[in-house]
């Protein structure tokens, strides 16, 4: 192998690799998030075991499961196979080299580390790393830093613009021409006007959960009430129901006994009249075999009685009629307008609440009186 071709192209590599044994391979290790915050344990989750830096784009995964950046990948990949011919070649060759964090074997095609997968869930988190990581506030005791001049910390408070800034910026820059004060002395004053905002924020925020607790309260009285009350208006509907129920029956009982009362009569009578069309019937068969006589003597012996029979029988058959419209039942209709009207009519009663505010409406003359919604006590 070519010494200088090793030193040459793949320099830091070697660097890296004598180093490797205290990089950071990518498999998860959960002793490492106990020693920090959440944020340092996956940055020390990101870092390549070859340029000991963040991941770069794009990220290749091993066939042993651990991650390089492809650029080292293919620094290490050249240094192990110089003579491996590159991509666009006529010449198919592949090569091998050794995974820098647990020594495994990985052995490549003619595509070289083109050829080995990209790990995109690893990307993914540089990214969004990377974002978090520019928007992470200062941490608590780092002092922070001049803008416009990068080596100077800020050390007093421009009075004028109200900003802090550094010292350079009051002699050379943009705040030379302001007036300034000593950062602690603001810092104090506005620490203590923050400290008087928070303690009026918190008593807001008591008051505030004081009127949503009784409101609460009051949510459930409202309930409570409400399903009272139409328990009770359900329980005088009830009763309502169970008295006209009542009257119902007492009325059909009437009407009952009403029809009873014709129809037995009328079955009277037509028994009566029924025993009269027998009788009748009979005189009528003994009149006809008695005109069936053709004796003058035999025929009289009986004519005299049977003709007095028959005039009888005439005289005594004026039987009870009814009279018409004996079985109209109109005496019986109700008429229930009145309590139909009754019921459309029903409502809740005023309270003296009400009739209060009605009073004042009459009096003032006004459409809507402003009223006020009191909590239940």
């Amino acid at each position: 192998m070519d010494k200088s071709c090793v030193r040459g192209s793949g320099c830091r590599t070697g660097v890296a690799l004598r180093r490797s044994s205290s990089a950071v391979p990518m498999d998860f290790q959960p002793s490492i998030l106990r020693d920090g915050s959440p944020m340092e344990s996956l940055e020390k989750q990101l870092l390549c075991p070859i340029c000991l830096e963040m991941f770069s784009k794009p990220v290749v995964i091993l066939p042993c499961q651990h991650n390089l950046c492809r650029k080292c990948a293919n620094d290490i990949f050249q240094a192990a196979n110089p003579y491996w011919q590159s991509r666009g070649s006529s010449i198919i060759s592949g090569g091998r080299f050794r995974c820098p964090t647990c020594r495994h074997e990985v052995l490549l095609d003619r595509h070289g580390v083109y050829g080995l997968q990209r790990n995109l869930l690893v990307e993914n988190i540089i990214d969004i790393y990377k974002q978090e990581f520019s928007s992470r506030p200062l941490k608590k005791g780092e002092h922070p830093m001049c803008k416009e001049h990068e080596d100077e910390r800020i050390n007093i408070y421009c009075v004028t613009c109200e900003v802090p800034t550094c010292s350079m910026c009051k002699v050379f820059g943009a705040h030379k021409d302001c007036e300034v004060a000593p950062l602690q002395s603001i810092f104090q004053g506005q620490k203590s006007e923050l400290n008087n905002c928070i303690s009026m924020l918190v008593a807001g925020n008591d008051r505030i959960q004081t009127i949503i607790s009784q409101l609460e309260d009051s949510c459930r009285s409202t309930e409570e009430n409400s399903e009272a009350a139409k328990q009770e208006l359900c329980a005088r509907f009830d009763a309502f129901s169970a008295l006209l129920e009542e009257k119902k029956t007492e009325l059909l009982g009437r009407i009952t006994r009403e029809q009873e009362d014709k129809t037995s009569f009328v079955q009277g009578l037509i028994h009566k009249y029924k025993e009269q069309l027998e009788k009748s019937s009979r005189l009528v068969e003994t009149a006809i075999q008695a005109m069936e006589e053709t004796g003058g003597a035999a025929f009289l012996m009986n004519a005299k009685q049977l003709i007095k029979t028959i005039v009888e029988a005439s005289k005594g058959g004026r039987l009870e009629k009814i009279e018409q419209g004996y079985e109209n039942m109109d005496a019986f209709t109700v008429s229930l307008e009145h309590l139909a009207d009754a019921v459309r009519a029903l409502d809740f009663e005023p309270d003296e609440e009400d009739e209060f505010y009605e009073e004042v409406e009459e009096d003032t003359g006004d459409t809507e009186p402003e009223r006020v919604v009191a909590a239940p006590q």
